[in-house]
C-alpha cells in the first residue's frame, strides 16, 4: 500500500467517524423531541435507525483493523486509528442511550405529563453541544478545547441531580407517579451517561495529540 493510499484510507475512517457522530447527535436530539411531543412515530424511527448507527460502527471497526493489519502504522498514525476505534464505541453507546430514551417516549406517550420538560431538554442541549465540540477538538487536534469541554459535564451532573431529586419528591407525594417518574429518571440518566462518554472522546483527543491517557472527567462532587 502506498503512503498516498494509506493517507486516503486514514482520512476516510475519520470522516466515517464524523458521519457516525452526526447520526448520533441527530438521534439524541430527536429522542427528546419525541419525548416532549409524544411523537410515537418519531420514537419508533429512532429505534429503527439505531441499527444503522451500529452498522456504521462495525464498518469503521473493520476498516481500522484492516488498515493496521495491512500497513502496520507507526506511532502517530496508529494513535489516530486507536483513537477512532475507541471513539466509535462511545458513539455507538450514545446511540443506544438515545434509543433507550425513544423507547421511554413510546411508553409515556399515552400517559398524562408528570411535569413540563425543562431540565431534561437542557441536559440534552448541553450534551449535544459537548458532542459537537468534542468532534471539533478531534478535527483540530485541540487539546485545550478538549479539556474545556469536560468542565460542562459538571453542568449535566448538576441538572441530573436536580431532576432526580424532583422526581423522587413526586414519587413520595403521589404513588401514582412512580412509574412515570422512574421512566423520566432513566431518560435523565441516559443524558448524564452521554455527557460522560463525550469526556471519553475528549480524553482520546488528548491521547491522539500528546500520546498519553489522561482522565478528564474526575468528578468535582
Amino acid at each position: 500500500m502506498s503512503r498516498t493510499t494509506f493517507d486516503r484510507q486514514l482520512s476516510e475512517i475519520q470522516e466515517d467517524m464524523l458521519v457516525m457522530a452526526s447520526m448520533v447527535e441527530t438521534a439524541i436530539e430527536r429522542s427528546i423531541v419525541a419525548l416532549k411531543e409524544r411523537d410515537v412515530a418519531l420514537a419508533r424511527q429512532i429505534v429503527a435507525d439505531d441499527i444503522r448507527i451500529n452498522d456504521r460502527r462495525y464498518d469503521i471497526e473493520e476498516k481500522c483493523i484492516e488498515l493496521i493489519a495491512m500497513q502496520q502504522p507507526m506511532a502517530s498514525d496508529l494513535r489516530i486509528i486507536v483513537a477512532v476505534l475507541h471513539i466509535i464505541v462511545d458513539l455507538e453507546r450514545m446511540g443506544d442511550h438515545a434509543e433507550g430514551t425513544a423507547k421511554i417516549a413510546i411508553m409515556l406517550a399515552d400517559e398524562p405529563p408528570l411535569k413540563p420538560y425543562i431540565d431534561i431538554p437542557r441536559m440534552a442541549t448541553i450534551a449535544t453541544e459537548m458532542l459537537i465540540a468534542s468532534l471539533e477538538a478531534f478535527k483540530l487536534r485541540d487539546t485545550a478545547l478538549a479539556r474545556s469541554i469536560c468542565d460542562r459535564d459538571d453542568e449535566v451532573d448538576a441538572l441530573y441531580d436536580q431532576v432526580y431529586r424532583e422526581l423522587i419528591t413526586f414519587m413520595i407525594h403521589d404513588l401514582k407517579t412512580i412509574e412515570r417518574a422512574t421512566h423520566l429518571t432513566w431518560v435523565a440518566h441516559n443524558l448524564e451517561r452521554i455527557a460522560d462518554r463525550v469526556t471519553n472522546i475528549c480524553e482520546r483527543v488528548v491521547y491522539l495529540v500528546e500520546g498519553k491517557i489522561e482522565e478528564l472527567n474526575v468528578s468535582k462532587y
